[in-house]
């Protein structure tokens, strides 16, 4: 584990660096909030979503609040920190849509509700606007 580590990347990736993780997050955008509708939509097993939403519940990412229906059940909702996720998952969903599907090969794309209209590439941009790539970032080390 690298929860002492100096690099937010590893901190990071110790609590969603796995896949059943992300995917909750990214389920729980997706207006997900019962543990049966998770694992309906993840097809994890039940201790595997159950440690994953402990996890992200013990992180500050999710919150249990009283069903929105009024019924017995407890729900998971996105705390600041978890919405803080979008970014991430968008720059991931984006990321795939250029490089995991063939050419021509359908997959979904991300898009504005109002509109309809696919979100911008996400990019790093410095203090002027522009795009930055890897060759002009460098991490400082205080």
């Amino acid at each position: 584990m690298h929860a002492d580590s100096p690099c937010p990347v590893a901190r990071s990736a110790d609590l969603l660096g796995d896949r059943w993780a992300l995917l909750v997050i990214r389920d729980a955008f997706d207006g997900v909030r019962r543990f049966g509708d998770f694992q309906r939509s993840l097809g994890a097993a039940r201790n595997i979503l159950a440690d994953r939403l402990k996890r992200l519940l013990d992180a500050g990412l999710l919150q249990q609040q009283p069903a929105s229906d009024g019924s017995a059940y407890q729900e998971y909702v996105l705390t600041d920190a978890g919405r803080d996720l979008f970014p991430v998952l968008v720059a991931l969903r984006q990321w795939g849509e250029r490089h995991r599907y063939a050419a021509g090969e359908w997959h979904s794309t991300l898009v504005e509700r109002s509109t309809g209209t696919p979100l911008p590439y996400m990019q790093p941009l410095d203090h002027s606007g522009h795009p930055v790539d890897p060759a002009q970032a460098v991490v400082r080390k205080d």
